[in-house]
């Protein structure tokens, strides 16, 4: 008898579901060594092959590739329920801004960050793809907690609590992305805010500063009926038509929100690569508009799927997230076979990591990307009896129900207790910051 390959962890499940477009695998295993899936195999033929140092039993459970929270304002967690129910601008400038201004340091953006994160992990989600003050702390936390980070080098051509100036902006956002140049799992992007916090001579350094670094541009774009309006009042196009002129229609252009689409916006993105992230709960919830989700995806475009911030939302839950997506565009296409299960999962997996340039390393379980993945147990009432593993995940399945969240191999949440982050301790602090922002 041969002697069996040794590899660091083995995760056998019920279901395994490789990608949302790659079909369900029942009773396989998926093996991982030095952080990556080395393969995927029936449980018989994994034991009959491998020994693991670890063997995870998952019986009644699906075990699928990590989700992936493309747009988010982690720290704005400790804002949660702050300013409810108010129109976007008014939400901002009379709420949202102020507080910040007064309260925002590095301190409130640990606290806040560690709280999303633990969410995060909680509900299955192993990548986020940050936009908020301080972005330092944020790495930070991502890489104390094992987390995968995209984080977002933020500009704004205003005074923020990150810095007084664009060029301040730019400065210290180019020192946090040199940081985290051999930091674990963390990358950076650039975060101009949005067209109408940012001027044309900024977004052409970010444009060039961009390319020369290789890293996406992640922005609020089209989120409101009143963008377009100031935008045509003021630059006498509409906003996407301005970045395109400024150079920032590329496949680098990470546009979150997109509520406000023509039909030859819609083919400009498909033609140009730019990737749309929607944001399904925080739009409805600041009625800023519908984002044409079937159109964009029949006309070719990359969409992923992100929570926002959780002041605005209120949770930063990617299975509620990716449920509400396949809901709402079926009522706004006007057809119940628009964005179905498959559809959804590959938004908030695949779509995301195609949006942020890691679909090299992540979105999928397959052989030689990083073993980031979740498994959700579904022997529970609300997803009983399983007919269709991939519609009872979508439309019945809950963040409640994740087990076991890995990112590169490494259980950050197991048998539903986070490993890396002390989660008494960061709900403490949350209390703490309650107090202060009341």
């Amino acid at each position: 008898m041969p002697d069996l390959i040794e590899v660091e962890l083995a995760v056998e499940a019920r279901w395994v579901i490789p990608s949302g477009s790659g079909g369900v695998l029942e009773n396989h295993v998926v093996l991982v060594d030095d952080a990556r899936v080395v393969g995927i195999l029936e449980a018989g033929a994994a034991r009959s092959r491998y020994r693991a140092r670890e063997w995870v039993e998952r019986p009644g459970h699906a075990l699928l590739p990590g989700l992936v929270n493309t747009h988010t304002h982690a720290a704005m967690t400790l804002m949660r329920g702050f300013a409810d129910d108010l129109p976007l601008m008014q939400w901002l400038n009379d709420h949202i801004w102020p507080a910040e201004k007064q309260h925002v340091d590095e301190a409130f953006v640990r606290a806040g960050t560690t709280l999303a994160v633990a969410e995060m992990i909680r509900g299955g989600t192993t990548c986020f793809n940050e936009m908020y003050f301080h972005p330092r702390i944020a790495a930070d936390v991502a890489v104390a907690s094992g987390m995968r980070a995209v984080i977002g080098m933020i500009v704004f051509d205003m005074p923020t609590p990150w810095a007084a100036t664009s060029g301040e902006c730019i400065e210290k956002g180019l020192r946090v992305h040199d940081a985290c140049r051999h930091a674990e799992h963390v990358t950076t992007a650039f975060a101009p805010h949005a067209p109408y916090t940012v001027e044309d001579d900024t977004f052409k350094r970010v444009r060039t500063l961009a390319d020369e670094l290789d890293v996406p541009v992640h922005m609020h774009v089209h989120e409101t009926a009143h963008e377009i309006e100031m935008s045509l009042d003021r630059f006498g196009v509409r906003p996407l038509e301005r970045l395109a002129r400024l150079g920032l229609a590329t496949p680098r252009l990470v546009a979150v929100h997109m509520t406000q689409l023509m039909d030859q916006e819609i083919r400009f993105c498909a033609a140009e690569g730019i990737g749309v992230v929607h944001c399904p709960e925080s739009n409805l919830k600041l009625a800023s508009g519908f984002c044409p989700v079937a159109a964009l995806l029949d006309a070719g475009v990359n969409v992923a799927l992100g929570t926002d911030g959780a002041a605005s939302n209120n949770d930063l839950d990617m299975l509620g997230e990716l449920r509400t997506a396949a809901l709402l565009a079926k009522g706004v296409a006007g057809s119940p076979t628009a964005v179905p299960a498959p559809v959804a999962l590959d938004m908030a997996t695949a779509g995301g990591a195609r949006a942020l340039g890691l679909d090299a390393d992540i979105g999928t379980l397959e052989a030689g990307k990083y073993a980031d993945m979740f498994a959700v147990d579904l022997a529970a009432p609300r997803t009983s009896p399983v007919h269709d593993v991939l519609t009872q995940l979508v439309y019945s399945g809950s963040s409640a129900q994740v087990s076991d969240t890995w990112v590169a191999g490494r259980a950050l949440l197991k048998d539903g207790r986070l490993t890396t982050i002390d989660e008494e301790a960061a709900i403490a602090e949350a209390s703490r910051w309650r107090g202060i922002l009341a």
